[in-house]
């Protein structure tokens, strides 16, 4: 790692309008100076410039630091940061509740049919379902597979509304509201029992296809997956036969291999599949979750303290 340099400048590149509006994110920097306009890919940065982006991009290896504004850091060549000598931070920790409260949307209305109801709502059809189809999610089982920030918010939420909660992890270090721990390696004997199979791990070549024919085997046939975490951790093909086959009971899914999902693509047609637009983390005030975190990295790095969130 090179030695780092005083920060002259911090810039917003134009990426970040994929979740946040400009204006709205310039103004929450109450304490840094930053440009009123947006940057696009025609800046050239050196070592004394910070850049808060979305997307990456190659000159962005010439900054001092780089903060990407989702948790999700795959698309950035850590290897590359590393080499530079580019500090990259991302935006891990602030989605709990807001990703959290999804996934509990998703579990809500799969048990409860709420997505059923607004279905036949639109079709003006007084629709009553089966006797046995809705239930209460009280005392069903919940399987977290991945603990981090984002899992651990989503158990100590199901704990709450009285589910026994277990969790998928490496670490044995116990988590509030999650009655047993499973390594990875035990990800079938974690899975068998549960009514929802949560996904809030990171896409990673150990993750890719998490969730694939023999995992869907090893579930029960009422149970439903729910995806927080990235579109290839599941099989999606083998997603799609699992539910259209009962092998499976349905999903809520905020993540696809595809995005945005191909209009033809069979998941649209899935009554007991719910779809969001990977908009997980979307609130009214992500931009100040976000210019927070930045600006807590600014004093650190004109401190030359840690950098919080740092992944290379």
């Amino acid at each position: 790692m090179t030695e780092r340099t005083e920060l002259d400048q911090l810039y917003i590149h134009e990426s970040v309008e994929n979740v946040i509006p400009q204006d709205a994110f310039v103004d929450a920097f109450d304490e840094v100076s930053i440009p009123a306009e947006l940057v696009g890919d025609d800046r050239e940065y050196d070592a004394s410039d910070a850049v808060a982006t979305y997307a990456p991009r190659p000159e962005f290896l010439n900054a001092g630091w780089v903060h990407c504004i989702r948790a999700g850091y795959d698309e950035f060549d850590t290897d590359a940061y590393d080499a530079a000598g580019v500090a990259l931070t991302n935006s891990s920790g602030i989605h709990g509740s807001t990703v959290g409260e999804l996934a509990l949307t998703f579990m809500l209305s799969l048990a409860r049919l709420g997505h059923r109801y607004r279905d036949h709502q639109n079709e003006r059809s007084w629709w009553e379902p089966p006797y046995d189809r809705p239930f209460t999610i009280e005392n069903e089982r919940a399987c977290v597979v991945g603990l981090g920030t984002i899992g651990e918010a989503i158990a100590t939420r199901c704990d709450a509304l009285g589910m026994d909660v277990v969790g998928v992890r490496r670490s044995d270090e116990p988590v509030p509201g999650v009655s047993e721990l499973f390594d990875p390696d035990r990800l079938h004997d974690a899975i068998e029992n549960a009514r929802f199979v949560v996904l809030t791990v990171p896409h990673t070549p150990e993750t890719e296809g998490l969730l694939s024919d023999e995992e869907f085997a090893a579930m029960r046939d009422d149970a439903f997956v729910i995806n927080v975490a990235r579109g290839p951790v599941v099989d999606e093909e083998s997603l799609i036969a699992a539910v259209k086959n009962d092998r499976i009971a349905g999903a809520g899914l905020d993540v696809f291999e595809t995005e945005p999902l191909p209009d033809d693509s069979p998941l649209w047609d899935l009554d007991e599949v719910i779809i969001s637009p990977h908009k997980g983390s979307a609130t009214n005030r992500y931009h100040l979750d976000i210019a927070d975190l930045v600006a807590e990295n600014v004093r650190r790095y004109q401190s030359g303290d840690i950098l919080k969130n740092r992944v290379a």
